[in-house]
């Protein structure tokens, strides 16, 4: 099961890095503009994606500028946000992001793109898809999947992104 655990994430990553690229430089470029300028890359993360936001502020490798966002909150024009979570589906993190929609806060949004619900996405400014939206392996009943490693795309993309901002800080410099 581990051997085809690892298979399947390792494609997973592979497919997110391919098919991604333009949309991750595109995502890292609207965030850098906070971290450029006088503003804070803020994540708002749902349910297990927190562990992007553990990462982002107790991780090695800290994104320049980023910060948790708290119920209380004030953004500013220069200000970023990114949203995370399980499903473009999510009611929670789709009120959120309408919200920011709303008060014409730019944002990136990573989660798994649900076809029939692409809430998320049509809201965010730029959408970074997990392609995770059901298990990667079969389970023991027929029809099963199991093993929906989110968390994992998600931080899978937070380094891309964190590679890409920190890239172009270095050449503003």
């Amino acid at each position: 099961m581990i051997k085809m655990f690892t298979t399947q994430l390792s494609g997973l990553f592979k497919r997110i890095s391919e098919k991604q690229e333009f949309e991750i430089e595109d995502a890292a470029r609207l965030l850098a503009q906070a971290a450029v300028g006088e503003g804070s890359i803020y994540i708002k993360a749902f349910g297990e994606m927190e562990a992007v936001t553990a990462e982002a502020l107790y991780g090695a490798e800290r994104l320049p500028s980023v910060k948790k966002y708290e119920e209380s909150t004030m953004l500013t024009d220069a200000d970023r946000v990114l949203v995370v979570t399980r499903l473009s589906s999510d009611e929670e993190a789709v009120r959120f992001a309408r919200g920011l929609a709303d008060e014409g806060v730019p944002f990136v949004g990573i989660s798994g793109l649900v076809a029939e619900d692409e809430r998320l996405a049509g809201l965010a400014d730029l959408h970074l898809d997990t392609k995770v939206i059901k298990g990667m392996l079969p389970g023991e009943e027929i029809g099963e999947r199991v093993c929906m490693p989110t968390s994992m795309a998600a931080l899978y993309i937070y380094f891309a992104l964190g590679f890409v901002i920190r890239e172009m800080l270095e050449e503003y410099e």
